[in-house]
């Protein structure tokens, strides 16, 4: 009995040791940014990433965001454009996915319709708030 509730508490060690983020470790927008946004707009946000001179149109250089807003980040436009769901197709074509289409195919199998789309919506969040701190 004893050797079980050792094991049981070097478990519970570990889990916790684990589950405490260090001050190096990236936090899950710049995860999500690195994962599906770097490609294009660059690792600093700068519309500079690898696949951007095979573009048709050069991405956005997602630091000068609040700038063009007259000093504050646009958030809600920037996660409506992250989201694409709700954009208004009459405004023209998009080359950037629609990602919270996207994130939800994901999401909704692992989670369920309703827990995806709450996932989903979290994540594109995730991805505003870093987005926000790449302004300068």
């Amino acid at each position: 009995m004893e050797k079980r509730w050792t094991g049981v508490a070097m478990l519970c060690g570990c889990v916790l040791h684990v589950g405490t983020p260090s001050a190096q470790e990236q936090s899950y927008g710049e995860a999500e940014y690195l994962n599906s946004c770097a490609a294009c707009h660059g690792l600093y946000g700068r519309g500079d990433g690898p696949l951007a001179e095979v573009m048709t149109k050069r991405p956005a250089d997602l630091t000068a965001l609040e700038t063009q807003n007259g000093g504050e980040f646009p958030y809600y436009l920037v996660f409506a454009t992250i989201d694409g769901r709700s954009m208004t197709p009459s405004h023209g074509s998009r080359e950037m996915p629609v990602w919270g289409q996207q994130f939800l195919e994901d999401d909704s199998k692992t989670y369920g319709p309703i827990g995806g789309e709450a996932v989903t919506q979290e994540r594109i969040h995730a991805l505003t708030n870093y987005i926000a701190t790449l302004q300068r």
